[in-house]
């Protein structure tokens, strides 16, 4: 199957998955997630209309950026309207890398990330950097996601639930962030079905953030892949992380 039909399956997919919940179908934004996968690929995509790209590892990421940048072979219009969004792992000495670049950074965890990505948007705001850089469109602030470890697992980032108060609190309180929601990464427990009871914690938890922060201070929730995005979007998804639906098994090597 060519790119063209697996991006058009995911997004008929999306479709039906919000008529099945009674969503408009235009509330779920796709992100293609691209990590690990060629450039040529996403300009391909671009080219069909894709224009949400998620990456996981700077040091593969940034590249990708700077040629989508200047590549001729993507209409202009297309081009200004792409968005790239760091879901992987970010560590605080690689935050100042990240910082400006990407429309939505999904796993700011810690305090001590936000911090780092703050003081560099500051840094590039003083210098007028800023501006000059592809990435994100708000030129101002930089949009993040809080990543909670729903499953509790050892292995997975994210902070706890019952620390997430303190964090947003934190979060709200630096200038150059702007806090839109809640990431999760579900634990790998079978069918699609069993990821349900996740996602709706997840968004119960947002709810009851927005109880504390002000309604719709939270109106993002990412959360959903390629094996059950179906589930989280009628569990109250609004990001989709799609990979391998689009793009195939990945080569991590």
């Amino acid at each position: 199957m060519d790119l063209a039909v697996r991006l058009k399956q995911i997004q008929e997919r999306i479709t039906n998955a919000c008529k099945s919940s009674g969503r408009n179908s235009g509330d779920v934004t796709l992100i293609a997630v691209s990590k690990t996968h060629p450039y040529s690929l996403i300009a391909e995509a671009a080219r069909l209309g894709q224009t949400r790209f998620g990456e996981s590892y700077i040091q593969e990421a940034l590249p990708k950026l700077d040629l989508m940048s200047g590549d001729a072979s993507v209409d202009p219009a297309v081009r200004a309207g792409i968005q790239w969004h760091f879901i992987g792992h970010l560590q605080s000495r690689k935050a100042r890398e990240a910082a400006g670049r990407f429309e939505l950074i999904h796993s700011v965890d810690s305090l001590k990330v936000a911090q780092a990505l703050h003081r560099r948007m500051e840094q590039l705001t003083e210098s007028g950097e800023l501006h000059k850089m592809p990435g994100c469109s708000d030129k101002k602030t930089q949009g993040v996601l809080i990543q909670v470890n729903i499953g509790h697992e050892d292995q997975k980032s994210g902070i706890s639930a019952s620390d997430l108060p303190a964090l947003i609190e934190q979060i709200v309180g630096l200038s150059f962030l702007s806090l839109k929601g809640l990431m999760c990464i579900p634990p790998f427990d079978g069918p699609p079905e069993n990821a349900r009871r996740y996602f709706a914690e997840l968004r119960e938890l947002r709810d009851a953030m927005e109880i504390k922060f002000g309604k719709g201070s939270l109106p993002e929730l990412s959360m959903g892949m390629s094996q059950d995005f179906e589930t989280a979007i009628s569990e109250g998804a609004t990001l989709v992380r799609v990979g391998t639906g689009i793009f195939g098994q990945r080569n991590y090597a």
